[in-house]
C-alpha cells in the first residue's frame, strides 16, 4: 500500500505529535515511512505542514496534487493548502462545517471535555474511523499507549477516542 498524507495546521496544534504517530503506526505495521516537517512560524501560532508518506517512496516530500488524504487541524489552512491533494483526496478538517471535506469540530469537542490539547486526537480519531488511512483504530491506540508520556497518557486516549464516538 501507498499513501500520502499532508497534515496541516497552525503551531501549538499538535501537528507534528500527529505525523508521529502516523510514522509509528506505519513502522508498526511493517511499512516503509517518509516524513517532512515546515514549522515556518510556529512558535508564534504560524503555519505548520506535515507530510507523511507511507510505503515504497524515495522523497519525503509530496508534490502538489498527489496527497490521498488531508488532515487540517486549522480550517484556514484549507485554501492554502489544498493544492498538495489530488483530485478525489480526502479532506478530514477540525471545523463545526466541511463544505466538501469531512468535517468534525474538535475543538469543540475538546473544549467540552476540558483539554484544548486533545483536539489533534480527536481530529485524527474520525479521521482513522472513517478506514481511508493505512491503519486502523487497533493500531493507533497502541501507539498512543507507548509514545504518549505517562501524564498525558489518559488524556490523549480520551481526545482520540472522542473522535471515534
Amino acid at each position: 500500500m501507498k499513501q500520502q498524507i499532508v497534515i496541516s495546521g497552525i503551531g501549538g496544534q499538535g501537528v507534528l505529535f500527529v505525523t508521529r504517530i502516523l510514522a509509528v503506526a506505519a513502522i508498526e505495521k511493517g511499512m516503509e515511512v517518509l516524513t517532512s516537517e515546515t514549522h515556518g512560524m510556529a512558535m508564534r501560532g504560524g503555519t505548520v505542514i506535515s507530510h507523511v508518506k507511507v510505503g515504497p517512496f524515495t522523497s519525503p516530500l509530496i508534490r502538489t496534487g498527489q496527497a490521498d488524504i488531508g488532515l487540517f487541524l486549522h480550517a484556514g489552512n484549507l485554501e492554502v493548502h489544498r493544492l498538495f491533494l489530488k483530485p478525489g483526496g480526502m479532506i478530514y478538517m477540525n471545523a463545526a462545517k466541511g463544505g466538501d471535506a469531512e468535517a468534525i469540530d474538535a475543538t469543540r469537542i475538546a473544549r467540552e471535555h476540558g483539554s484544548l490539547v486533545i483536539a489533534n486526537l480527536v481530529l485524527l480519531g474520525f479521521a482513522v474511523r472513517q478506514g481511508r488511512l493505512f491503519c486502523d483504530l487497533a493500531t493507533v491506540e497502541a501507539v498512543l499507549k507507548r509514545i504518549s508520556p505517562v501524564e498525558q497518557l489518559e488524556t490523549n486516549l480520551v481526545g482520540f477516542k472522542l473522535g471515534i464516538a
